[in-house]
């Protein structure tokens, strides 16, 4: 949000009022606080009728840093987003000249007795600061010449805000903010925190996170879950300014050093992502939205998939499944679906499993829509009656999960269809939250606009954990906010059938992965539309080497015979389909090795090269291709023409594909047919690749080759582990000895060694050896 009119002067009805100098600091033994007055106080009589900002500073643990500025605290604490925190961290000292507040390496400096400057340091450097004419509240008046963007707190026709500026270093690029689609690097951009179905192609955004990180070594977590503003390098070009409606601003500086690093803690303080079970990793098929369906029809592309060798793990009903006009009743509509339990059980003994739509919306003819306005279980208009309105479904009402009782009774029809044999849930929409409502626990209704997912997707988590059991439970969620992480897997929402398209949904799960989220999908071929023959394989092949893969669309199927099959043409979309879904099953312990990364850490699959290359300074901007894991490069083609320049880092890379051995630390252009794409193995990999090629759950440890890239002249010690399918891990481990190569691990044999492009050997006790 803007309040200035160029860098001197403050917008028409706008009263900008910054912390000017630092009046008095005290010290506790965990928190250091500061009261700045907003204008310089030269003689008493300048202490009168003066707003005065109070910042205090702590630390939920070490390597970062909690700030918070308050105008006025007389009202009572808005809920903000729970946090794991730990007791006791930070120490403060206060000297005649300088406060200093210490988190293990991280420190945050306020000078005593001066103007007003707080700056961030580690390692002995500045990693930013909060200088002159960054800490604010701003009164602005309601015919101010400001965008208030979507909500307005006004008192006695005025609103107040608080914000804060941190500095840019020359050359700093920013990231995250969730998951945007427009260019990855956000400098120069406005971006409004604030949960919208907006589809892929607009400034708006499904999963809004008001937290970023830079390449200069920190991040920072706005802690509000409501509207918060951020102006990166626009309105000031030289900082980053966020702000919130209210007296109270509060936000974490995280530092690093590494992008890594800064996710790990972020994820430390905001959730880890839940464990998630290998059946997910392979393909999953869709009835698509408003397409006719019944069970012959699903039958009929199972049927489909299954004689054209295409492995499938899990098939999707969406909304349909329900009848038209009753959304949600959680009923399976009797006129297409007569026996669900039956048809359930005849897709188990096929070998997959089940995922339906479900959304938080109650339709006014679901039978659901009286029993929750009886007991008190929907979101009520602040005059008590039940909010409704008529987009999406007629005269429809939101459950209101602040309710303890309407989360219980909400999540008890759930049950019901996980225990009649569904064995995941889209939990599609969540976005479209009004404001003008009254919450069961009296939650203020903006700040429960973007919470308000957190809650419906925890709530539905929940059930399939305590149902399916811990590493089970898995969504395929559309909206998130900050910690919602926790909850996996996320989509990337309605895109369109275009290679335009297909780049813009790639940048918002590359911004969504800079914010904490580890695990990613989206709709293989695009959502509106139809694509032609060309989109629908370049998009096949980027979804088979994504995260999370699923064919899903709105008016028109997306099963792969519908775009061409014919068996001589290896370029057809079947026989696309077929060798990039094999190929993800042989690499799903690969993928469960990344995933397990990701619940442990908060590092996801899907990584932008920042997070693998920080000192690269090649890679700040890329956003058309990005490391699957730590080891594979994905560069996915974005035309028909099969034309791709991607960036490799240094080193000798090898194609997995290809078997070709190509010198990084340069830009590279290839043309790829349709069953082609760049996919590059890193050197000084070791990537476990399954024979399996049916199915991303099998035993993986039964005839496992290890595919190693050692890369010429380097010395390599790499171990890794691969999960059996009882839960278990065996680590291999892969070392250079002399002129050979040398895997070792517990597991005596029916597993093997191979190098990328060259020679191969079986494992007898325990042990391969091949040369180099």
């Amino acid at each position: 949000m803007k309040f200035t009119d160029g860098f001197w002067h403050a917008r028409r009805g706008v009263g900008i009022h910054y912390a000017r100098e630092i009046d008095r600091i005290t010290a506790g033994e965990h928190a250091l606080r500061a009261i700045a007055p907003t204008q310089v106080v030269r003689k008493r009589g300048d202490v009168l009728n003066l707003p005065v900002l109070t910042t205090e500073l702590s630390a939920p643990m070490d390597g970062v840093i909690r700030v918070r500025h308050t105008h006025h605290r007389g009202t009572a604490e808005p809920f903000r987003f729970a946090l794991d925190t730990e007791e006791g961290v930070g120490e403060a000292t206060v000297t005649d000249g300088e406060a200093t507040f210490t988190a293990g390496e991280l420190s945050a400096h306020l000078a005593v007795g001066a103007s007003w400057e707080l700056s961030f340091r580690a390692r002995g450097e500045q990693l930013t600061r909060s200088g002159g004419k960054s800490a604010a509240w701003v009164d602005v008046s309601a015919d101010a010449a400001v965008d208030h963007g979507p909500v307005q707190l006004e008192r006695d026709g005025r609103t107040s805000y608080m914000f804060d500026q941190l500095d840019l270093g020359v050359g700093e690029h920013v990231y995250g903010l969730g998951e945007r689609f427009g260019p990855v690097v956000k400098n120069g951009q406005t971006v409004d925190i604030w949960n919208e179905d907006g589809g892929t192609s607009s400034e708006q955004a499904y999963k809004n996170v008001p937290f970023y990180l830079t390449d200069a070594g920190y991040g920072v977590f706005v802690n509000d879950p409501g509207h918060v503003s951020y102006e990166v390098g626009s309105e000031a070009v030289e900082r980053v300014q966020f702000s919130v409606p209210g007296e109270v601003l509060e936000y974490f500086v995280i530092y690093g050093p590494d992008p890594r690093t800064i996710l790990e803690r972020y994820t430390a303080l905001t959730g880890r992502p839940a464990e998630i079970p290998a059946w997910t990793y392979g393909l999953w098929l869709s009835t698509s939205f408003t397409t006719d369906y019944d069970e012959d029809t699903v039958t009929s592309f199972i049927d489909g998939m299954a004689s054209r060798d295409i492995p499938l793990s899990l098939f999707h009903f969406d909304c349909f499944w329900m009848r038209e006009f009753n959304w949600c009743d959680f009923e399976w509509d009797d006129r297409v679906f007569p026996d669900p339990e039956g048809m359930l059980a005849r897709l188990h003994d096929r070998g997959l499993r089940v995922c339906v739509w479900i959304n938080p919306y109650i339709a006014q003819q679901s039978p659901l829509f009286d029993e929750g306005m009886a007991g008190g279980y929907l979101v009520r208009n602040r005059d008590g009656s039940v909010w409704q309105w008529d987009r999406w479904q007629a005269g429809m009402a939101l459950v209101d999960f602040t309710n303890p009782d309407a989360t219980a009774w909400y999540q008890n029809h759930l049950r019901r269809l996980v225990r009649q044999g569904v064995d995941a849930f889209k939990t599609d929409f969540g976005e479209r939250i009004p404001v003008d409502v009254a919450y069961f626990d009296g939650s203020d209704p903006e700040r429960m606009h973007n919470y308000y997912t957190h809650l419906y997707n925890k709530a539905v988590h929940e059930v399939l954990a305590e149902e399916r059991g811990t590493g089970e439970a898995v969504l395929f969620a559309r909206s998130a906010s900050a910690g919602g992480q926790q909850f996996p897997v996320h989509w990337g929402g309605d895109s369109t059938a275009s290679y335009a398209s297909m780049a813009e949904t790639l940048r918002g799960g590359l911004s969504l992965a800079f914010s904490g989220f580890g695990y990613w999908s989206h709709d293989i071929g695009g959502f509106e539309m139809t694509p032609d023959a060309g989109v629908f394989k370049r998009w096949t092949a980027f979804g088979l080497l994504s995260s999370h893969s699923r064919m899903h669309g709105s008016g028109s199927y997306r099963v792969p015979w519908m775009f061409g099959e014919d068996e001589s043409d290896p370029t057809s979309a079947v026989a696309v389909t077929r060798k990039f879904a094999r190929l993800k099953n042989r690499l799903a312990p690969y993928l469960v090795a990344a995933g397990t990364t990701a619940h442990r850490t908060g590092v996801p699959i899907m990584r932008p090269m920042l997070l693998e290359f920080s000192h690269d300074p090649s890679v700040p901007h890329l956003d058309r291709q990005y490391m699957l894991g730590e080891d594979l490069l994905v560069a996915p083609v974005f035309n028909a023409a099969g034309d791709v320049d991607l960036y490799l880092p240094d080193g000798d890379w090898v194609g997995l594909l290809t078997g070709e051995v190509v010198r990084g630390g340069r830009w590279v252009r290839e043309n790829h047919a349709f069953d082609s794409l760049p996919v590059y193995v890193r050197p000084g990999a070791v990537i476990p690749f399954s024979r399996h090629e049916d199915r991303p759950d099998a035993d993986h440890l039964d005839g496992l080759t290890l595919l190693v890239h050692p890369g010429p002249g380097a010395d390599l010690t790499r171990t890794i582990e691969v999960a059996g399918v009882d839960g278990s891990t065996v680590a291999f481990t892969v070392r250079t000895d002399g002129g050979a190569l040398v895997a070792e691990s517990a597991q005596e044999a029916g597993w093997s060694l191979r190098i990328l492009g060259g020679d191969h050997a079986e494992a007898t006790s325990g042990r391969a050896q091949v040369s180099r």
